[in-house]
């Protein structure tokens, strides 16, 4: 009989491409994942994994269990949740990926209440990209993920992921209050050519992002590159850059710093939550989005409509 949890190692490794990722994703070590991977190879009586240089990688047999793996795991964690849904407890474990403002703006409230409405359900949160959280979800390493796509920017979701729009999020110039921008009530991307710019590293959905608000013009010199939106703020308050910064999540700006609306293109990401089809009938998971979607409308965290 082949041993879940340790296919479950093996899918890991086949999304995360190293032991050590794989383990981080599970909440496992490597050393146990190593461990239960060697065992799936005891039950399967073939080779699973091979070294080539100092990288672990699945042999052609491993693919095979892995493309036939996910099916089973899928109807497993399918059979699983209308059984809960019969019982109709809130309880258990759910893992939650989320980008770094949703964090701040609307995980961290949401885990407070949770404490409250579901005391019995352990909420695991992981910061991660979007891009990142679709690929865990798909993959069964979280049970949810909380993501964001800007307005011409795709973020590709799999068929068997569902979605739910939770709202839009818009992000303002921030400059000094010395600024020659600062007094103005709105600036296009034409105005912003010449600054020069905090943003996050190429690669990154907000740096996309930067790319296409500037489609069609000249674009701007970027002299600071940070992950972190804090920093791009602390940036602008000392004088030395320009940054594009979302309200979600943001906290009070330092006296030192303006926030100036954008228009010609307003920058708007849409905030969504994913989960598996076939954890649609579990109490958790129905839960927690109707949690959220209070959160949001309450809190006025995200605008739900269109601007």
């Amino acid at each position: 009989m082949i041993d879940l949890v340790a296919l479950q190692s093996l899918l890991a490794l086949d999304a995360q491409g190293t032991v050590g990722a794989a383990a981080a994703t599970l909440g496992y070590t490597p050393s146990a994942v190593s461990q239960q991977i060697k065992r799936l190879e005891a039950q399967a009586g073939v080779p699973l994994t091979e070294r080539v240089g100092r990288r672990v990688v699945l042999t052609e047999q491993a693919r095979l269990l892995v493309a036939e793996g996910r099916d089973v795991l899928a109807r497993v964690e399918s059979l699983e949740s209308a059984l809960l849904a019969h019982g109709g407890e809130i309880a258990g474990s759910l893992r939650l990926a989320a980008f770094s403002t949703g964090v701040r703006g609307l995980v961290a409230p949401l885990a407070a209440d949770l404490r409250c409405s579901a005391p019995e359900l352990a909420l695991t949160v992981t910061e991660v990209d979007p891009a990142e959280a679709v690929g865990l979800v798909a993959s069964g390493q979280v049970d949810l993920a909380l993501v964001h796509s800007w307005v011409g920017v795709g973020l590709p979701v799999p068929s068997r992921v569902r979605d739910e729009h939770l709202g839009l999020d818009v992000a303002d110039l921030l400059v000094h209050r010395d600024h020659p921008l600062a007094a103005r009530q709105r600036v296009a991307a034409a105005d912003l050519q010449d600054e020069t710019w905090a943003s996050t590293h190429p690669g990154t959905i907000c740096h996309d992002w930067f790319q296409v608000m500037f489609a069609g013009l000249r674009l701007p010199a970027v002299s600071f590159w940070s992950f972190e939106f804090e920093s791009q703020v602390r940036l602008v308050q000392e004088g030395v850059a320009v940054a594009l910064v979302p309200r979600l999540g943001r906290g009070p700006l330092p006296e030192e710093v303006v926030a100036v609306p954008v228009v010609d293109p307003v920058p708007t990401r849409t905030v969504r939550m994913l989960w598996r089809r076939t954890m649609d009938d579990s109490p958790a998971i129905r839960h927690l989005r109707e949690q959220l979607v209070r959160l949001v409308r309450h809190r006025g965290s995200l605008s739900t409509d269109p601007l």
